[in-house]
């Protein structure tokens, strides 16, 4: 989405379009146990409205390594 830039309603239908390209269609052929990872805000939300699916962070990944406990939804 480029930062803010799907966030605005005049521009969200072609931020999911961008997200059409590669992104969306990799994580819904990604296996259900696969780690989806994303550094930002605005793209962990391109990827749950896209892709009914939730990511982490690479901090939350980390806790769970480190910790060795499951992600949250």
């Amino acid at each position: 989405m480029a930062g803010a830039f799907g966030y605005e309603a005049e521009h969200y239908d072609i931020s999911m379009a961008m997200g059409e390209l590669d992104l969306l269609p990799a994580v819904r052929d990604a296996p259900p146990d696969t780690w989806v990872l994303a550094a930002g805000v605005s793209c962990r939300h391109q990827i749950s409205h896209g892709a009914q699916r939730s990511s982490l962070t690479l901090a939350q990944l980390l806790e769970v390594s480190l910790k060795g406990v499951s992600p949250a939804p």
